[in-house]
């Protein structure tokens, strides 16, 4: 099974610079101030924007927070899909799940306010993201073979949540966690013995 990646819809000139402004800004005001302290009425009068724009755009701070994600995301995507081995094509399974763990926990660690953010705007938001959906089915796919693929693959994706590494953070450590991530995907990974 292929994972397919769409590209972004066209959008109208002033409609994209409007749009790249008010993620500018964003960007630029979460970096300072930190995703929590910024309101939606900063990020528009930073951008230039009315408010009624900005929330006909994004809606709420955690639309805001997707999209700045969505770029970020397309990278790892694009590199899962077409980028050298063991995260892109070419390598075995384990490994590509290994590395897959590795490179969304570096991706998570770097910008785990906004994701966080992203996946608890709403309960169970984090399941009806784009992104997730992706990242579910990669990791079935490397775990066919497996008892319940897409079981465990929810499983695999549950370790890795902003929610959840937020919380043990502050107590493991991101090297303690990693180990960890590392172990239950190669767990997951084994096939089943019969």
């Amino acid at each position: 099974m292929e994972l397919l990646l769409k590209p972004p819809p066209k959008e109208r000139a002033d409609a994209a610079r409007n749009r790249a402004a008010v993620l500018e800004a964003a960007a630029r005001l979460f970096a300072e101030h930190g995703v929590e302290a910024v309101s939606m009425d900063q990020v528009a009068a930073a951008a230039g924007v009315g408010k009624g724009t900005l929330f006909r755009r994004f809606g709420d701070k955690s639309g805001l927070a997707a999209a700045l994600l969505d770029a970020r995301e397309r990278v790892l995507q694009e590199a899962i899909l077409h980028g050298p081995p063991p995260l892109g094509p070419g390598a075995a399974a384990g490994e590509r799940l290994a590395a897959f763990v590795d490179a969304y926990f570096d991706y998570l660690l770097e910008h785990l306010d906004l994701i966080r953010m992203s996946e608890t705007a709403a309960p169970g938001a984090r399941y009806r993201i784009g992104a997730y959906r992706f990242w579910h089915r990669h990791v079935a796919i490397l775990l066919d073979g497996t008892p319940d693929p897409d079981y465990t693959a929810h499983a695999v994706l549950a370790a890795l949540s902003a929610e959840h590494v937020s919380a043990l953070l502050p107590e493991l450590g991101g090297k303690r966690i990693r180990a960890g991530l590392h172990r239950l995907a190669r767990t997951a990974a084994r096939p089943c013995d019969g």
